[in-house]
């Protein structure tokens, strides 16, 4: 099984996360895009709260496909365009991490944030990308 790495001669993490995550060999793996806040139907909510909750909606449809669930991600990588206000910068990051939290319901996987200039569409606040392992035929 994947094990969370939890280095004594570290701090502990600054959030529900884990510093590394080791996978032994002969999982598999899936892989995914950056993931965006896209509905099936192809609107785009405004606020990045429900842009959050469609991410992570997408993602669990694409584990689903391949065999996964939330408890199998092991890395999660989230890019947030940047807001030069203090407060909303704020908000859109406690928004951003509490739907991973939600999602990932107590599971703990690698994570990285990063604030970045744009997306490549302007109604786009965010996206993600993750990296989930599991045995074969567990």
């Amino acid at each position: 099984m994947p094990r969370e790495l939890k280095p004594a001669a570290m701090a502990a993490p600054a959030a529900a996360y884990a510093h590394g995550v080791h996978v032994p060999a002969g999982f598999e793996l899936v892989v995914t895009s950056g993931v965006v806040p896209t509905r099936r139907d192809g609107t785009v909510p405004a606020d990045i709260g429900e842009q959050a909750s469609v991410v992570w909606q997408n993602i669990l449809a694409i584990l689903a496909e391949g065999m996964m669930s939330a408890g199998d991600v092991i890395s999660v990588t989230t890019y947030v365009v940047y807001s030069p206000d203090f407060d909303e910068m704020t908000t859109r990051l406690k928004l951003v991490m509490g739907a991973r939290d939600a999602a990932l319901n107590g599971h703990l996987a690698a994570s990285t944030l990063v604030t970045v200039p744009a997306l490549a569409r302007p109604e786009w606040l965010m996206e993600i990308s993750v990296l989930a392992a599991r045995q074969p035929n567990s």
